[in-house]
């Protein structure tokens, strides 16, 4: 009997390691058409030019930080990271201001006209609305501007805010909101006092996803910002030229501004399960 336990309690372990094993293996065939790309930039950034266009490719070569350091001593790679962040930021803390109301009402007075016109804004390809605004903005005087990008940049990120936190908040009980009503509370205290802590999850994830889509637009930056608000997806382009492209410093320049990108993600992916969690629960 207990050699019997034995063998069954073993041959269930190595079940279960099998399992794992080919669930670690599936995944990672699944991820490698992803990861590849990202770990190709990676080793681009850290080969010479010689090494990066070599056929066939070079897969053992001897690092270098020379387009790093390429990258921060040509340009001005540092201010194209600080107005990259500033319009990301700027964007999604207005889109917040304006999308979490704007989600309520949607949610709770069924003003669906409202989302579904963000909705359409969404899916419209930008360059309908970047040639008009490219147009209006030259007239008064915004292009190259923090505040023409900023404004332009709202078109990314509040649909993203309003489409996330409906879903937020219709999950919030409406006797929560009734009981608040009773005590007093007006739009703005309910919003602030009830909806706000009670969707932080979603809050957050809404914000995160926000700045990271503002965060990686080309179009809108390439057409409406100038010298003096050339953003991080511009920058990079630089490093394309007429006659050769600088594959070093731009596989450099590209895993610099993909460092926070990633990072983000991963914080936005817990927020995103703890949200839809916390929506669960509620609801």
């Amino acid at each position: 009997m207990v050699r019997r336990r034995a063998v069954i309690r073993l041959s269930g372990t190595r079940a279960r390691t099998l399992r794992r094993a080919s669930l670690l293996l599936a995944s990672f065939l699944v991820l490698l058409p992803f990861l590849f790309p990202f770990a190709w930039m990676v080793m681009g950034s850290l080969k010479s030019q010689v090494a990066y266009t070599a056929y066939p490719p070079v897969w053992t070569f001897r690092p270098t930080l020379d387009n790093y350091e390429k990258v921060f001593t040509t340009g001005h790679f540092g201010l194209y990271a600080l107005n990259s962040t500033i319009v990301a930021g700027a964007a999604t803390i207005i889109a917040l201001l304006l999308g979490i109301p704007a989600a309520y009402a949607v949610a709770r007075y069924r003003l669906t006209w409202v989302g579904l016109l963000l909705l359409v804004a969404r899916m419209a390809p930008l360059i309908a609305f970047v040639i008009p605004l490219f147009v209006l903005y030259a007239k008064l005087h915004l292009v190259d501007t923090y505040t023409g990008l900023v404004a332009a940049h709202l078109l990314i990120t509040l649909p993203i805010v309003v489409w996330m936190m409906v879903g937020f908040i219709e999950a919030l009980p409406r006797e929560i909101e009734e009981a608040a009503r009773l005590d007093g509370a007006g739009a703005v205290g309910l919003l602030w006092r009830i909806v706000v802590p009670l969707t932080a999850p979603g809050i957050a994830a809404a914000s995160i996803l926000s700045f990271i889509f503002s965060w990686n637009n080309f179009l809108v930056s390439v057409v409406l910002s100038g010298y003096h608000t050339k953003l991080l997806p511009v920058g990079i382009f630089n490093f394309l030229g007429y006659e050769s492209i600088n594959w070093g410093p731009l596989s450099a320049a590209a895993s610099i501004v993909t460092i926070p990108v990633l990072a983000l993600a991963l914080v936005a992916q817990r927020y995103i399960v703890r949200g839809i969690l916390s929506g669960g629960l509620l609801g």
